[in-house]
């Protein structure tokens, strides 16, 4: 049997975009359902994680009911904003079959907008799996790019992370897979699939 890859982008996409979450404060999440876009209180000034994941997220909030990030959004974007991202992106760990030297890795990491980590990707239980998800992290003009050009509509899918948390708590695990985001592999340009170590 052919053994899934330990680092793939998996994802809800369409030929135009592709489904990213976040988890915010009602005082973040209200202005931005409003205005379909991120505004004041958001501050670009700080970096901020975007995951297509949709378990991850939901390990990361607690399902929706950690402090502060009590209200989960699925923000479409576009997927030539997503590829733009990772093609310029650098990984948060030092890998050295990408970097000859430490230092090199610092002055990339320092000199992009664009960071990924791979986490362990996590299952109903939000127990860790051996494969992983990826998280990436905007900055400076990257920030600008998502919040002006890439997002197409935001969604308040806390209801969907209660729901799931509660059928599974109740036990039906089928029931509360039936209920999950469909994600499926995410077909990356090679260049961006081997800046970020996708394999």
């Amino acid at each position: 049997m052919l053994q899934s890859p330990t680092h793939e982008v998996r994802a809800v996409f369409t030929d135009e975009t592709i489904t990213v979450y976040q988890a915010y404060a009602a005082g973040i999440a209200e202005p931005a359902l409003a205005a379909g876009t991120f505004v004041a209180p958001f501050r670009r000034t700080r970096m901020t994680w975007i995951k297509p994941s949709f378990l991850w997220m939901m390990y990361r909030c607690g399902w929706g009911r950690k402090p502060d990030q009590e209200r989960v959004l699925a923000i479409d974007i576009t997927r030539e904003g997503f590829e733009w991202a990772l093609s310029r992106a650098c990984l948060s760990h030092f890998d050295r079959s990408r970097f000859a030297a430490e230092a090199q890795w610092r002055e990339a990491l320092r000199s992009s907008p664009v960071r990924v980590q791979w986490d362990p990707e996590r299952d109903l239980g939000l127990n860790p799996l051996p494969h992983r998800a990826i998280q990436i992290g905007l900055s400076g003009p990257a920030v600008d790019r998502y919040v002006d050009d890439w997002i197409t509509g935001i969604r308040d899918v806390t209801p969907l992370a209660h729901e799931i948390r509660e059928t599974v708590a109740g036990g039906d695990l089928d029931a509360a897979r039936a209920l999950l985001p469909p994600e499926r592999p995410y077909p990356l340009p090679a260049a961006a699939a081997d800046r970020v170590g996708h394999r």
